[in-house]
This record gives C-alpha cells, sequence and structure tokens, in this order.
C-alpha cells in the first residue's frame, strides 16, 4: 500500500484519474457543502486547489502563488495611477517564468544550431498549465489597465481565481470579470449541481471511452516506421489523432465547466463543434474559444486590428498565429503549425467571394482538409517526421493488405467511429436529447439512468486501462 501511495502521490493529478475521483473530490464536496459561507468556501477552494496542483508538483506550486501574488499587487498599483508600471510588471513576470520554464532550452537549442554553438541545456521542468494561468492573471491586469474591471480589494478571492482547480491546468481560459460576481455572491442549487454532474460524466466518458480509444490508433500508426506506412494508414492515423485530440480536450473542458458549475460557477465554454466548420475562420470561432478571443483582444487588437491598412492586417494576423503556435509548445512544429493556420485564413480574406461561392460540402471537405493537415504537425516531434508523414498520405500504394490486418477495422471501430462523427455535430444533441429531455419526462428518466450507465462503463475503462494520454497535459 504504501508502494502505491508513494507512485500515486508521483504522479499529476488529472481529473480522469483514480486519486481525483475517488479521494480528492468526495472530500472536497463533503467539505465544500458543509459550510455555507462564501468565505470560509473560497479557503476550502483555495486551499484544495494549490492540494491539487502540488500533487506532483511539488514545490513548483510556489510559481502559481508567486503569480497571484505579483498580479494581484501589479493590479494595485495600476489602480493608483501608476498604471505602466504595474502593467509591465505583470507581463514581464508573466511572461519571464513562461519563456524560462517552456522556452528557454529551445531557445539554446536554436542558438547551438543557428551559430554552431555548444550552450548547455538547463535542467528545468515545465509546470503544467503554466499557459493557462499566466493568461489568466496577464488578462485580468491587462483588464484592469484598460478600466473594465476594478482591482481586487481581496487577495483571498483573487488567488482563488488564480488556482482554481476546475479550470487549472487546461483552461477553460477565465477571465477575472467572468466570476468576479461568483467569487462573492455565488448561488449553487441543486439544479445547477446536477447540471454539472451531467456536463462532467459527459466530459469523463467522451475522455475514457472515445478520445483514449482514437488514440491507441493514432499512436500505433505515428509509432510506426512513418516511411513504410501505406497511404491508408496515414490517413487512418491522422483521422483518429483529429478525432482523439477534439475528445481529449472537450472532455476536459466538459469535466471543468461541471465542476465549476458544481461550485456555483458559471465558465464560458471552449468547444463549438468546431468539426463543422466550413472556413478555417469559422473553425478558430468554435475551436478553442477561450483561447482564440484572448488573442484576439490582448495580441490581435493591440496590434491594430482591423484599424490598420490592409497588409498590416495580414502581418498581424501572421503575427497572432505564430505566437498562437508557439503557445503550444517551444517546437518549429507548433509554429508552423500555427502559420499554417494563419496562411489559409489571409486567403481566405484575400479572396472571400472565392470561397464563398464553393458548395457547402466542397468548402467543409477543404476545411478539414486543412485541419487534418495541419494536426500532423501537431502530432509529430520535428518537420521532418510532420512532411515525410504528409508525403505518405499523398503515396497512392496499391497493395491493401497492412492496412486491413495491422489495424482490424472491425465492428467496434466501426461503432465508436459513429458515434464519435455524431456526437461532433448539436444533431445529437439539439435534435433528439435536448427536446426529448423537455417533452417527455420518461425519457428524461432513462436518459439519466443511462448517463448512470454510461458513467460506469468509463469507470471500467479507468480501472482496466494503464493507457491514459491527455495531450494538453503538456501544454
Amino acid at each position: 500500500c504504501g508502494k502505491i501511495f508513494k507512485y500515486t502521490f508521483r504522479q499529476k493529478m488529472l481529473f480522469n484519474s483514480f486519486v481525483f475521483l475517488h479521494f480528492f473530490l468526495p472530500i472536497f464536496l463533503v467539505l465544500y457543502f458543509a459550510i455555507d459561507h462564501r468565505k470560509t468556501q473560497n479557503i476550502i477552494l483555495l486551499l484544495f486547489s494549490l492540494l491539487f496542483y502540488a500533487w506532483g508538483e511539488g514545490v513548483v506550486v510556489g510559481i502559481l502563488l508567486l503569480s497571484a501574488v505579483i498580479d494581484y499587487n501589479a493590479a494595485k498599483l495600476i489602480d493608483k495611477g501608476h498604471k505602466r508600471v504595474g502593467l509591465w510588471l505583470s507581463i514581464l513576470f508573466n511572461l519571464g517564468i513562461l519563456f524560462y520554464f517552456k522556452y528557454v532550452n529551445f531557445f539554446i537549442e536554436n542558438i547551438n544550431t543557428g551559430l554552431g554553438m555548444e550552450l548547455a541545456l538547463l535542467d528545468v521542468a515545465l509546470p503544467i498549465g503554466i499557459s493557462f494561468f499566466t493568461f489568466q492573471t496577464m488578462s485580468y491586469t491587462i483588464d484592469v489597465y484598460r478600466g473594465e474591471v476594478k482591482a481586487s480589494d481581496d487577495f483571498l478571492s483573487f488567488a482563488t481565481y488564480v488556482a482554481m482547480f476546475p479550470q487549472l491546468i487546461a483552461g477553460p481560459i477565465v477571465r477575472y470579470a467572468q466570476v468576479e460576481h461568483d467569487l462573492a455572491h455565488r448561488n449553487t442549487t441543486w439544479s445547477q449541481v446536477a447540471k454539472g454532474i451531467e456536463r462532467f460524466i459527459i466530459g469523463f466518458a467522451k475522455k475514457m471511452i472515445l478520445a483514449n480509444y482514437f488514440a491507441l490508433i493514432a499512436d500505433d500508426v505515428f509509432h510506426s516506421s512513418i516511411a513504410e506506412l501505406h497511404f491508408l494508414d496515414a490517413w487512418l492515423g491522422i483521422f483518429a489523432y483529429t478525432l482523439q485530440i477534439f475528445f481529449d480536450f472537450s472532455a476536459y473542458s466538459d469535466m471543468a465547466i461541471g465542476l465549476g458549475l458544481m461550485l456555483g460557477f458559471t465558465f464560458p465554454e471552449n468547444f463549438n463543434y468546431p468539426y463543422i466548420s466550413k472556413s478555417i475562420k469559422e473553425f478558430w470561432r468554435r475551436w478553442h474559444m477561450t483561447m482564440s478571443t484572448w488573442f484576439r483582444d490582448y495580441v490581435y487588437i493591440s496590434l491594430g486590428g482591423n484599424r490598420v491598412s490592409r497588409s498590416r492586417v495580414y502581418v498581424n494576423l501572421f503575427v497572432v498565429f505564430m505566437v498562437t503556435g508557439l503557445w503550444h509548445g517551444a517546437s518549429w512544429n507548433f509554429i508552423v503549425w500555427g502559420l499554417l493556420h494563419g496562411a489559409v485564413i489571409v486567403l481566405e480574406r484575400l479572396f472571400p467571394v472565392f470561397f464563398e461561392k464553393l458548395p457547402t460540402g466542397i468548402r467543409w471537405i477543404y476545411t478539414m482538409l486543412v485541419v487534418m493537415l495541419a494536426w500532423v504537425f501537431f502530432k509529430t516531434v520535428d518537420l521532418e517526421e510532420a512532411l515525410l508523414y504528409i508525403s505518405r498520405m499523398f503515396t497512392f500504394d496499391v497493395e491493401l493488405v497492412s492496412f486491413l490486418r495491422i489495424y482490424h477495422i472491425d465492428m467496434k471501430f466501426m461503432l465508436f467511429t459513429g458515434i464519435a462523427l455524431v456526437l461532433c455535430t448539436p444533431i445529437a444533441w439539439t435534435k433528439v436529447i435536448a427536446p426529448a429531455k423537455h417533452a417527455l419526462p420518461r425519457f428524461r428518466y432513462g436518459y439519466y439512468i443511462l448517463l448512470g450507465m454510461v458513467f460506469m462503463l468509463s469507470l471500467f475503462y479507468l480501472s482496466s486501462s494503464t493507457y491514459d494520454p491527455f495531450i494538453y497535459f503538456r501544454f
């Protein structure tokens, strides 16, 4: 038991982990709802959030606390009239720790490659969620600087906002203005708690049943010898990864939003069926919406947005998408991924009539083709591997034996793919489940029974599988 405990403690705590579901969350909820006093609840939420982050991260939790202290005081400086001092204190601190922990070795590696030097890499461990909480706290000080929110006078509430475990390590990116009222005056109803539980179960099932299934296929293909891949193998791999990354990340957002509802907070939506998009511009209105709006409001608009010349607008778009790619990780693959999306959006702006006159089906196919090709850069480890993989996607071999023999396209694959494709559209929810829940009480009871069965099945997958990757865990 001692060995098991030590091993568990060394692991990062995620929503789909055994220790979170069976120990952390039940104990936290009992203590949280046992006391109907907002300040005390905030203390409990803050302490458990720090424990959540420290579990597996250890003393790095000090970075999180330091970030809260710096940005709280930076906002106070802005509020007292020292606007530029406070703003730059926040920006330099947050970008400084982000650069040190996430990009310093990438920077050193490129200096070594470009200048032929042999600088030693630093022994730096990447704290989980650093990209998310630094962007959250920067949005707070920028909003205070712009006069869109008032500087908080309650450090406890602000620290609770910064460290809040439901959205700490993978978003959604929540702005202070979106939870400012709830931090002090939230009113948690049992109806809201029930909606939160429902949303959490849906996300948990998407992660454990669908995302992990497609992850096995994607990793099997990408970890094989890419140079020898049949073109159908290559398409199968990126198809599986396209579904994996959506169900993986949207599932975690669902669970975060569900936990927020249980506690009385309304977090912003992060996904809106991105794979039904008919342009890359629309895709970014539906994919990781809190991140894309963050870059729009704090980078694109700060660069001039649409208020500058047309050529400058295009430059701004390239800058934003390059930074978007770099935000995801210290790799040229992520930068190329971002620039590819930026280039296509610029083309859509340059030739709007051409794209708008295309048939709807063609626009959807073109969008998904761009998205899937870009995901290759997201999945592979370097540019050479990404380009080799894409070349295999378009090398049309006649032999099909390896495709059918290795990946066993069986009934389970057909069933899971069918379910996944339906869930990538709003049809199942808006056309069937939601109307029936409101109109037919018997269906509603049956739906909740089904939801309970899905939760039990997801727990079974959790307990029986040793393969449980989480893509955005490393960002």
